[in-house]
């Protein structure tokens, strides 16, 4: 079994428990080699509500890093963190999406909490 096929296997074990409502998103992270993405998810109706990574125009403009780096993905989460506070989310579920809570998927979500909301 493969490093992929494992995490693959963690994140399916983890889901099975892992819920969004409208009330409170589920933040799901995705880490690739080059860059971080987030997103809060409404599971109830299958919809995206907001999302952000390394990727996004609103990173780009505050310069900095590339998003390879454990300060990218804290950037990430405080810019998430902020769209969410000012749509009134006060609370999510996280969904770590099988990776280990370290280096990265740690920072961004320190980064969101950061902003006032809870996980």
């Amino acid at each position: 079994m493969g490093r992929a096929t494992a995490r693959q296997i963690r994140h399916l074990r983890v889901r099975k428990r892992v819920v969004g409502t409208a009330e409170r998103p589920r933040l799901s992270v995705f880490r690739s080699i080059r860059h971080i993405y987030a997103q809060l998810i409404d599971d109830s109706s299958g919809q995206t509500l907001m999302a952000a990574s390394s990727m996004s125009e609103a990173f780009r403009k505050e310069g900095g890093s590339q998003g390879r780096d454990v300060e990218a993905a804290r950037r990430v989460g405080t810019l998430l963190g902020q769209i969410a506070s000012e749509k009134g989310i006060r609370s999510v579920v996280f969904d770590r999406n099988g990776y280990l809570y370290h280096g990265r998927v740690r920072a961004l979500a320190e980064g969101f909490k950061e902003q006032g909301v809870r996980i």
